[in-house]
């Protein structure tokens, strides 16, 4: 994707006919910064999306678990489970990995296989291969694929499906649906009409729904045809795990109600600290089909589903995320508890305040030669950390420095004057109209050519930007660079689906629950995640911010992000009850998610500390989660210790043993103080912000997840004897944040709050 120099976007966007007009014609408002009017000579720009209809407007997502169908002529295998699709020159491949899903020390594996195709290909009566599947339409977790010849301009058909759904969903032009199998499928059902089929093949049921007045031919055949009386609905659905006869009644009454829109709402309640999510679908009815749709709920659903009316489960499903639970309706709606996040943890009485300030002493001067995107960026998010506990000690020079640092940093990388050969100019952010994204040079691992990790490089960004604005509002106001702010916000998570700049929820998927990193999803296991508690570090940024700025909409939409991450990572990246993981599964973490499977290893090491400590850095005032169950943690550290084969640590010793402090603090302060004098801290990372988080814990004990506040800027620890009960007031004002055990406390403007109190033996 590297190569030539590259022409200003506006050029290119011409070029594909695509034009400014397609992303909006209002300048993006950059306040105090500004963007770069073209990439730095010879640094690249993302291949633009080819693959798409005419007429599909800018901007295009991107990091979706389908994305892959605008990056290729025909998509890679795309998972959105139960099925598993691709879009192929024969038409859509469709299989269904539950029954072949299994477990060993490198993965929880439930990819599709692509060569051969194992189970069914839904074709085109008049076309044996197509040119190319285009990108035809998308909601929030469906999406549509155009098939079409070039040789049959009249010859086409769309299928559409989604997150959840047991169905595909297809129309028709200049010919009939096929479906391929391998072999003679068997065929169990026949509807009195003759327009609807049971078939089973290789141990997978489906159901096919051609429309009234159609029928079907080749029924002891290797591929089936629907012959169609007219434009109709078509549906192929996947009927649960060990049903048929009963299951087909089911389906063929929800086959001819297809999904034509998909759209989550989210809202805060911050008196009981709640967040509730409503998933809606849009749907259109052909042939008598029921006022609503089967969809399977992911295991981090079922745990949430709040509103009874929602139905009982009516079969189930196998996925690598674990077990999904079968419903109708036209929608559900999820709540969930959102923890709280601080802009830093507090400074306890009891703490070795000394020791913390000769570790700030010595850190705070040093600087680091990072230029890109990532790299940089972790660079201030340890530099934020450092400037936090420095104002808390009392360090005002120190404080100083820091806050310049951060200052000078941020605005480096906001105004577009980069030099590549002068370091001192930073970096700059430049608007690529066609894919409606911010790309920053120099970038990393893929973020300026296939738009990977946005989340995660910007994240630190947001996060920094926030340190600065607690002692600078005007810096993060509408006056100041909070237009920048916002700008980096609409690239990874716009809230907006009429935004003509940018994507609505870049990177999250709202189904899954959870972010994907890759930009073009390019693979054969679909779309991944790594680091995981990256992504909550840059809705901790979006809380932070919002909550700074007095803006409840970005604080909402960070809280929504977080809580729903939260309840992903819990449940398939880390397994905290236990529930979901196979039990030929042998590790406490999945560090890598893909679509087709869970991996036990990451994109740059096999190190054991690698394949755990990717899912906790950077440790921040957003990173108390991790704690939340002190069990899972404990045997979290105990699964590293085996892998290790003991201590010493042989890398990354700092975070390791900052996280033993989630579950047992007086081993983690002895190790502290065998390694710390020596200790080598990861890179986002400092000697006194792990000893700090260490300390924090020794003295205050551990996450107590069983009590709220009414405030989002809040944490609560229970020891043997007493709770201590912090919060940050980010108001003008002081404020009285209330507890939902009953107790209260008042934090002064601009300050963190501590109370301690006596819980019963």
């Amino acid at each position: 994707m590297c190569g030539a120099p590259i022409a200003l976007a506006a050029g290119l966007a011409a070029l594909l006919g695509l034009g400014h007009a397609m992303a909006g014609d209002t300048p993006l408002a950059a306040g105090h910064g500004s963007l770069a009017s073209a990439p730095p000579l010879g640094q690249p720009l993302p291949q633009p999306p080819r693959w798409v209809v005419p007429g599909l407007r800018a901007p295009i997502p991107t990091n979706r678990w389908w994305s892959s169908l605008v990056a290729l002529p025909f998509s890679e295998r795309q998972y959105p489970h139960p099925l598993a699709v691709a879009a192929r020159a024969e038409g859509l491949q469709v299989r269904y990995p539950g029954p072949s899903i299994r477990a060993n020390e490198h993965c929880i594996c439930g990819w599709m296989d692509f060569e051969p195709p194992l189970d069914l290909v839904l074709g085109h009566s008049a076309v044996a291969r197509f040119t190319a599947a285009r990108l035809a339409d998308y909601s929030d977790w469906f999406v549509t694929a155009r098939f079409e010849a070039d040789a049959q301009p009249d010859a086409a058909f769309d299928v559409s499906y989604g997150h959840g759904s047991p169905f595909v969903f297809a129309s028709y032009r200049g010919g009939d649906p096929t479906v391929a199998f391998t072999t003679p499928p068997e065929v169990f059902h026949r509807s009195p009409g003759g327009n609807v089929l049971g078939v089973c093949h290789d141990g997978r049921c489906y159901v096919l729904a051609g429309p009234a007045g159609s029928h079907w031919s080749g029924l002891d055949q290797r591929v089936l045809r629907n012959h169609l009386s007219g434009p109709g609905p078509f549906a192929l659905g996947l009927l649960p795990d060990g049903q048929r006869e009963d299951a087909v009644a089911l389906f063929t009454r929800y086959a001819f109600t297809h999904v034509v829109d998909t759209r989550v709402e989210w809202s805060y309640d911050a008196p009981s600290a709640r967040v509730r999510a409503r998933f809606h679908y849009g749907l259109e009815s052909h042939d008598g089909g029921e006022p609503g749709t089967l969809f399977a709920l992911y295991p981090h659903q079922r745990a949430a589903r709040v509103d009874a009316a929602d139905g009982s489960e009516l079969g189930t499903y196998e996925s690598v995320r674990g077990r999904m639970s079968l419903r109708a309706g036209r929608g559900f709606t999820l709540e969930s508890t959102f923890p709280g996040v601080l802009p830093g943890l507090p400074v306890l009485p009891g703490t070795d305040v000394e020791a913390l300030r000769a570790l700030v002493r010595m850190e705070a001067p040093q600087g680091s030669g990072a230029r890109d995107t990532y790299w940089a960026g972790k660079f201030l998010g340890r530099v934020a950390a450092l400037h936090g506990l420095a104002r808390q000690l009392g360090l005002d020079a120190e404080g100083e420095v820091l806050e310049g640092r951060l200052r000078s940093a941020l605005e480096s990388w906001f105004r577009a004057d980069l030099d590549l050969a002068d370091p001192a100019t930073g970096g700059a952010f430049f608007y690529e109209p066609t894919w409606g994204t911010l790309i920053g040079y120099p970038g990393s691992y893929g973020s300026e050519t296939s738009l990977n990790d946005h989340h995660f490089h910007y994240g630190y960004f947001l996060r920094a930007a926030a340190e600065l604005g607690r002692r600078d509002r005007a810096w993060i106001s509408d006056d100041g660079y909070g237009p920048f702010l916002d700008l980096l916000m609409r690239d990874i998570a716009d809230p907006r689906r009429d935004d003509p700049k940018f994507p609505f929820l870049r990177h999250f998927d709202p189904y899954a629950g959870h972010s994907w990193a890759s930009g073009d999803g390019v693979a054969g296991d679909g779309n991944n995640q790594e680091s995981s508690s990256e992504a909550m570090a840059a809705w901790t940024g979006l809380i932070l911010l919002g909550e700074l700025r007095g803006d409840t909409a970005l604080r909402d939409l960070g809280i929504y992000l977080y809580t729903s991450e939260l309840q992903a990572i819990e449940a398939y990246w880390f397994d905290v009850t236990g529930e979901n993981h196979p039990p030929d599964y042998p590790a406490a973490v999945v560090p890598m998610i893909w679509g087709g499977k869970g991996a036990y290893g990451t994109w740059f090491s096999g190190e054991p500390e690698h394949l755990y400590g990717i899912n906790w850095l950077p440790f921040h005032g957003g990173s108390l989660y991790l704690g939340r169950w002190p069990d899972y943690a404990a045997r979290a550290y105990d699964a590293l210790m085996r892998a290790r084969g003991g201590a010493p640590w042989k890398t990354w010793a700092d975070l390791v043993v900052m996280y033993r402090a989630l579950s047992n603090r007086g081993d983690a302060l002895r190790q502290w103080n065998v390694l710390g004098s020596t200790l080598e801290p990861e890179a986002g990372n400092s000697r006194a912000n792990a000893l700090h988080w260490i300390s924090t814990f020794g003295l205050a004990g551990y996450v107590d997840r069983s009590v709220q506040a009414d405030s989002p800027l809040y944490a609560v620890f229970r020891n043997e004897s007493r709770r201590t009960y912090v919060a940050y007031n980010a108001a003008a004002a002081p404020r009285t944040v209330h507890f939902s055990d009953g107790t209260s406390l008042v934090a002064a403007p601009g300050a963190l709050a501590v109370k301690q109190a006596a819980v019963p033996p």
